[in-house]
């Protein structure tokens, strides 16, 4: 098994990942200091929910279910149009690490994703600071 299928398994598969991604989400809603990173998205996030719902299964090692219904995911390119500078990257990751804390991911299998999470982030910076 890969790793990234011991860490979709590890913290309970599909729920779980539902679970994690509703709660990044409200997160991102509720707290005053990521509206900056909420402006970034749609007023109504059912489809953004959905897609990261998607894509965080498949990259985490479980069922491809992102790829046949919204093609590659050429994440980086997706996000071009968006500044994505420290800032944005870093409330992205306050915001996910928060998710992850609400939803009980921890230990081992919290810090593999904490770490997956910080370089996937770090790529998807456009702007030099």
């Amino acid at each position: 098994m890969s790793e990234r299928q011991n860490l979709y398994e590890s913290i309970g598969g599909v729920d779980k990942v539902n679970e994690l991604v509703d709660r990044f989400y409200d997160l991102m809603a509720l707290e005053p200091s990521l509206a900056e990173l909420r402006n970034m998205h749609p007023q109504d996030l059912s489809d953004s929910r959905e897609k990261l719902k998607f894509f965080l299964t498949g990259w985490m090692g479980g069922p491809d279910i992102y790829s046949p219904k919204y093609g590659h995911p050429m994440l980086r390119a997706r996000h071009l149009p968006y500044k994505i500078g420290m800032k944005e990257r870093n409330q992205w990751l306050v915001c996910m690490y928060q998710a992850m804390e609400d939803c009980g991911i921890h230990e081992d299998v919290g810090k593999q994703l904490e770490e997956s999470f910080f370089n996937t982030a770090d790529w998807m910076r456009n702007q030099p600071n």
